[in-house]
């Protein structure tokens, strides 16, 4: 058992020589570990609140976003709205317009068709005209060739004109 179980110097001088490590490394490595441990908490810290100041700028420039596509959707809407007023206004003047042009067109067509009788009825009154002098001329010159005729018919007229 000797092999086993340790000198009493041996103890002595391993927890001797295990202190003095103990305090150099408390002197030379403990801090700068202790201090790079903390710069690596307080990085990490630090980036963890950066990622969730970025996560809340996210969402607020999503909700922003999507205000501001609500309001162009909006936008959107009122211009064809406006639109499709116009629209039907200017289908609306349009056929006012049309409607307008055709009445006037009708109207010139009954004053020209008016015009075009009337000057159609003159053309036939003046060849009636016309018609009757050749007819009663003939008609006078048979019935004046006789001078027998032409006595009677003087006669006849005159008893049919009485003077007052």
């Amino acid at each position: 058992m000797e092999l086993v179980t340790p000198s009493i110097g041996l103890v002595f001088w391993t927890l001797v020589s295990f202190l003095i490590l103990l305090v150099m490394l408390k002197k030379l490595a403990w801090k700068p570990v202790l201090t790079a441990i903390h710069d690596r908490e307080r990085s990490i810290e630090d980036a963890l609140n950066k990622a969730e100041i970025a996560r809340e700028e996210i969402a607020a420039l999503t909700n922003q976003n999507e205000s501001l596509l609500k309001q162009a959707r909006a936008e959107r809407d009122e211009i064809l709205k406006q639109a499709k007023i116009l629209k039907d206004q200017i289908v609306a003047e349009a056929k006012a317009s049309a409607q307008s042009e055709g009445n006037k067109m009708i109207e010139k067509a009954k004053i020209e068709i008016n015009n075009q009788k009337v000057a159609a009825l003159s053309e036939v009154k003046t060849q009636v005209a016309a018609l009757s002098l050749e007819i009663a001329e003939k008609v006078l010159r048979d019935q004046f060739s006789d001078k027998k005729a032409q006595e009677s018919l003087v006669t006849k007229l005159l008893n049919d004109v009485k003077l007052n």
